[in-house]
């Protein structure tokens, strides 16, 4: 009983939501019908609500149609991806509260969807009725509905990125050429690792890290956004257009950037200019649109200092400190993505 108690409270704080958002969307509306364009945020909020319509009406119809429900299943995922692409994809210009806001309500939908799976996949192991015969069969019942409790606290940042990539490694030496992946072009994530060295070769559309340790990254050019959150004494090399940092200490940002910088929740966050090189890289930066440096890795966001003087938390690295190009063109690919 416990799991449906959940399901009921999850679907009530969803539609709960889903209001405030629908407000929102409507009363932004309004305030900009007299401009020539909606804002940004006014935008999202409208396809976020629709979006998010799409996928709770995904799941409602896996326990309405039972019969339906594993092609509703597989509809409620693709619509949960959807939306978390969305949110993604609009994560530079949202406000925190906004982003932090719809982030949750993903995480929600995830974990509603796993309860969802968890429910029908037992009536689907226990249906036989040639094995009604065997009586020691009930009593193992009740375990299978216990399973899903566990998992419903872990939906987080972590639980709403994409697949492929590297996770949960430590001090290992991850290298990937994006050029010649099945995934060419895709998202890619780094999540959990530990003292490890990241190579990526090649151009991919969005960048999602999560709480890496130690950890030096060199990544190709990013045509779309990069969102890093929870990161500790590491140091990235990157390209990207637009990129977003949320939890970061003591780490070192060597960028070339489209737009600026965004960082929230940091302290002791260096930044310096791009230093990466390997063979065909300049290809990959002319055909992400990011050729030119525009010096905006030094034009750092601080939305958690909103002083007129220097934030303290970011810096720049002093020129002696900094890294000299690094050349990554002989690293050896593994083959760990998962």
């Amino acid at each position: 009983m416990e799991p449906e108690l959940d399901s009921t409270k999850a679907a009530a704080g969803n539609r709960k939501h889903l209001a405030m958002l629908d407000r929102l969307s409507k009363r932004t509306a309004t305030s900009s019908a007299d401009s020539p364009e909606a804002s940004p945020v006014a935008s999202f909020l409208s396809r976020f609500a629709a979006a998010k319509v799409a996928a709770e009406s995904a799941l409602s119809a896996c326990r309405s149609s039972p019969d339906d429900a594993p092609s509703s299943l597989a509809t409620a995922s693709t619509a949960v991806d959807d939306l978390e692409r969305l949110v993604a994809e609009a994560s530079h210009s949202l406000p925190p509260y906004e982003l932090r806001s719809a982030l949750a309500a993903v995480s929600d939908l995830r974990a509603a969807h796993k309860l969802a799976a968890s429910e029908i996949r037992p009536k689907k192991s226990f249906s036989f009725r040639n094995k009604s015969k065997a009586t020691k069969i009930p009593p193992q019942d009740p375990p299978a509905p216990l399973q899903p409790p566990p998992e419903l606290p872990k939906p987080s940042f972590d639980a709403i990125l994409p697949g492929f990539g590297f996770r949960g490694r430590s001090g290992a030496t991850l290298v990937k050429d994006l050029r010649v992946a099945n995934e060419k072009d895709g998202d890619f994530t780094l999540a959990d690792l530990v003292s490890c060295e990241v190579y990526l070769k090649g151009k991919c559309r969005a960048l999602y890290i999560h709480k890496l340790r130690d950890c030096r990254v060199f990544i190709g050019p990013v045509f779309g956004s990069v969102l890093i959150e929870d990161v500790e004494s590491c140091t990235f090399v990157m390209a990207a257009h637009q990129i977003r940092i949320h939890e970061a200490r003591a780490t070192d940002f060597y960028l070339r950037v489209r737009s600026r910088p965004i960082i929230e929740d940091c302290s002791g966050v260096r930044f310096a200019p791009h230093a990466l090189r390997y063979v065909g890289i300049e290809e990959d930066l002319r055909d992400s649109g990011l050729e030119e440096d525009t010096g905006n890795w030094a034009n750092v966001d601080d939305f958690k200092w909103l002083r007129a003087v220097q934030s303290p938390n970011w810096s720049l690295v002093p020129e002696e400190e900094r890294l000299p190009t690094v050349d990554i063109s002989e690293v050896q690919e593994t083959e760990d993505c998962n």
